[in-house]
């Protein structure tokens, strides 16, 4: 517990480097830019073809008129909007996952192992391609474990536990795996999943959760639908700083694991007099 508090709270201190700070606005222009760039092309035919649908439906219809009757008939208004914004928010997290993974937890890596870890031998056999395929081998498991569990997800204690550990088992792989793929070998990678399967399990499933804060700001309701220009980029922009957050703390784990694993390693293979120091130095 002690070394998870110890990467959380140095991950932290990260979060506010400023190349840290930079990086996580790199993702956030990448996003907005294609956003808008899909919001100026489709966004008008999404919200027809959406209006459409609650039209067709006689029930909903019904329902307007009650709403009108009661003075609330401008809530229609603001309802087609407001479940584009519902429907594509998910997307949009998993999207910023991915420019995350991509293009920042590289450098977050070499960051953590620059300045922390520069002793620290690089064995694996890290790639772009090794990478996007344990990630989505990871995925396809936790969508087929999400499948079968649903009926779990109907008794109510379940629907709260059942969800975050599968969503936390997956984002304790991939960045887990991406923080060990350049520095660990494969047998060392498995031998640090093995003895460190529930503090991990811990970290994906409370930044499970952590994930989930910046969907609070939807929670002003209709008021959301007329700061979406705003709330839009500042969403995505947590997210990314939330998510590189959890790739720090994995990171800072993961190869302080790996270090006291390969001292263990060499404590066993030594010479009987000769001392053995674990090296931890912070590079200012």
């Amino acid at each position: 517990m002690n070394a998870v508090l110890d990467a959380f709270w140095r991950s932290v201190a990260y979060c506010l480097h400023p190349k840290v700070i930079l990086w996580s606005f790199l993702p956030l222009v990448l996003m907005v830019g294609v956003t808008a760039g899909l919001g100026y092309f489709y966004l008008d035919s999404l919200l027809s073809q959406v209006n459409l649908l609650l039209e067709s439906m006689d029930w909903l219809q019904m329902l307007w008129s009650w709403l009108e009757s009661m003075g609330a008939g401008k809530l229609k208004t603001v309802l087609v909007p407001l479940l584009v914004i519902l429907v594509l928010t998910p997307l949009v997290v998993v999207a910023c996952l991915l420019v995350v993974a991509t293009l920042m937890t590289p450098m977050l890596v070499r960051l953590v192992a620059q300045r922390r870890f520069p002793l620290l031998d690089k064995q694996g056999s890290g790639s772009f391609l090794l990478s996007a395929g344990w990630a989505l081998g990871s995925t396809v498991a936790a969508l087929f474990a999400l499948v079968v569990s649903l009926p779990l997800w109907l008794i109510p204690p379940l629907v709260l536990i059942i969800p975050p550990l599968i969503w936390g088992w997956l984002t304790y792989r991939v960045m887990a795996f991406d923080a060990l793929s350049d520095f660990a070998s494969r047998a060392e990678r498995q031998e640090l999943f093995k003895r460190y399967r529930w503090p991990l399990l811990a970290m994906g499933v409370f930044a499970g959760y952590l994930g989930a804060a910046p969907s609070l700001v939807w929670s002003f309701g209709f008021v959301a639908v007329a700061l979406a220009p705003i709330l839009v980029p500042v969403s995505i922009w947590l997210y990314t700083l939330l998510f590189a957050f959890s790739s720090l703390w994995f990171t800072h784990f993961g190869l302080k694991a790996l270090q006291y694993l390969r001292a263990e390693q060499a404590a066993a293979t030594k010479v009987p007099d000769m001392p053995l120091n674990v090296v931890d130095v912070e590079i200012l």
